[in-house]
């Protein structure tokens, strides 16, 4: 286990401060299957689909990054860079489980746990000091659990705030553990490169490259008037993040903002059928999704990205809130209708946002037809949670 900062329990320096913990879970897909599969251990496993596919890659192991192969990559690139690699499909369900296992670890600690994503979170230990010990006992202890009961690895950073605790985590990859004590944040801060601090993509690294800042020491000496000129309200947001200011708390109760699916064709489709079969699949599981976290949403979006990697979106929103596959579906093809199907379209998306967990009523806005459909829907979700997700589905989505 790696440490760097370690809590001094003796002093305890971190009264009154918030203790946030981050957990990041180590090439978490990939790791997954080399931990479900023995036989991938210590070989480079790429995880997004087959060499021959036109997707992106999900995850990639720590042996395939040795060949520059990260996520979001295409996944014909990762097999031009590593050909011996093992290409896995992403099998959702099953990294959705493991990641449950691991929240109730976390729950056990705290319940104030903040999600970022499948293999990553955000935990407020604050008041958990108490019963469970200090902060940094808490946050080895999380780590060792991990370890320990699922077999698998994660890098644990530990703060006074989500800005320092994420950074910390990123800092000692893979297995790693930072603390960050609050008295010596500048001392952890000053000599890391700018491109550390949130916010500095690749244009702003180059701009402030340019007037000779490199480290979170070269921002941090300048005034805040100056970076607000230089770059607006990014600017404002460098002065603070470089002093390890960050007052944003853990939010255990945030709703999702949107829900939705996207697929990559094999080939290039101008098709209209085609892309309305497409349509009709993404709108039936971005709906069924909804279901399962009782939300509704009020607007959809399609998305469309060409064969020359140009993307457009187009958007509607209704007048209540809905999550039926049907009207999800009308409205994505509708949005269609104004899309130009002229040039080979390689990528469509629905997605759902404006969403809420209130359950509003639908009566008032469809057909009685429309309501026996959602009592129709609720009927069909039961027997495919049962039977599997296959048991009932549409004629038009059988294998042709």
């Amino acid at each position: 286990m790696k440490r760097q900062n370690g809590y001094n329990e003796n002093m305890d320096i971190w009264i009154n401060l918030r203790k946030i913990i981050h957990v990041d879970m180590d090439a978490f897909y990939a790791s997954v299957e080399q931990r479900d599969d023995p036989s991938l251990m210590g070989k480079p496993v790429v995880v997004g689909g087959k060499p021959n596919s036109r997707g992106v890659v999900s995850a990639s192991s720590y042996e395939a990054r040795k060949f520059g192969i990260y996520s979001a990559m295409p996944i014909a690139e990762a097999h031009w860079r590593c050909p011996n690699a093992i290409f896995l499909p992403v099998n959702m369900r099953k990294y959705q489980g493991v990641s449950s296992q691991i929240r109730q670890i976390f729950l056990t600690y705290t319940p104030i746990v903040e999600p970022l994503s499948l293999d990553e979170a955000f935990l407020d230990v604050t008041g958990s000091t108490t019963l469970f010990g200090s902060a940094d006992s808490i946050a080895s202890t999380i780590k060792q659990r991990i370890k320990q009961e699922l077999n698998l690895t994660a890098s644990v950073g530990l703060a006074s705030n989500k800005f320092l605790a994420k950074l910390a985590s990123d800092l000692k990859k893979p297995d790693g553990f930072v603390v960050v004590q609050p008295d010596r944040i500048q001392e952890f801060l000053d000599p890391l490169s700018v491109e550390r601090l949130w916010g500095v993509g690749k244009k702003t690294a180059a701009q402030l490259h340019k007037l000779n800042i490199k480290t979170v020491r070269d921002i941090r000496h300048l005034q805040k008037g100056q970076l607000t000129q230089l770059f607006g309200v990014l600017g404002a947001q460098l002065y603070l993040l470089a002093q390890g200011i960050d007052d944003r708390p853990v939010e255990s109760g945030k709703i999702v903002k949107s829900i939705g699916h996207e697929t990559t064709f094999v080939n290039d489709i101008t098709d209209r059928d085609l892309l309305e079969t497409a349509l009709l699949k993404l709108s039936i599981d971005v709906g069924r999704r909804m279901r399962k976290e009782g939300l509704k949403g009020k607007t959809v979006t399609l998305k469309v990205r060409y064969n020359d990697f140009r993307s457009v979106s187009r958007s509607h929103t209704l007048l209540q809130a809905i999550d039926l596959d049907d009207v999800i579906y009308r409205e994505a093809r509708n949005l269609l209708s104004e899309v130009s199907l002229k040039q080979p379209i390689r990528l469509i998306g629905v997605t759902v946002n404006n969403l809420t967990d209130q359950s509003e009523s639908q009566l008032s806005l469809f057909s009685e037809t429309q309501q026996g459909n959602e009592i129709l829907t609720k009927v069909i979700d039961l027997v495919n949670d049962k039977y599997g997700e296959k048991s009932i589905t549409r004629a038009r989505l059988l294998d042709r």
